[in-house]
């Protein structure tokens, strides 16, 4: 298994970013997938899944701000992130869960897999 992320950078607030999660080395369609992000000095924080019928689940601090999406053609996993805010600021991962998972997957779901992460960092 392998993720590679990538779409990081530095914005100022307001601004967008999309970050992608290239997969490989198993059938991307199957799995749940998730973003996770962890600040400096913070614990890690689960932002968003979506499962492999489409379902998907966010944190409270970007529901209704950030879209997560994937391509199984592609085997490619995408977070859309507008109006970005300062304390959106982290290292953003990418998560397959360790086992295929019927129905409702969270980021408290058993995510095993993870990318190297890609930087966001947004300025006021």
């Amino acid at each position: 298994v392998q993720l590679v992320e990538s779409g990081g950078g530095s914005v100022q607030a307001g601004g967008s970013l999309r970050l992608s999660c290239a997969a490989s080395g198993y059938t991307f369609r199957t799995y749940c997938m998730g973003w996770f992000r962890q600040a400096p000095g913070k614990e890690r924080e689960g932002v968003a899944t979506i499962n492999s019928d489409a379902t998907t689940s966010y944190a409270d601090s970007v529901k209704g701000r950030f879209t997560i999406s994937r391509d199984n053609a592609k085997s490619t996993l995408y977070l859309e992130m507008p109006s970005l805010k300062p304390e959106d600021t982290a290292m953003y991962y990418c998560a397959r869960a360790t086992f295929i998972i019927g129905g409702y997957c969270s980021t408290r779901s058993d995510f095993g897999y993870w990318g190297q992460g890609t930087q966001v960092t947004v300025s006021s």
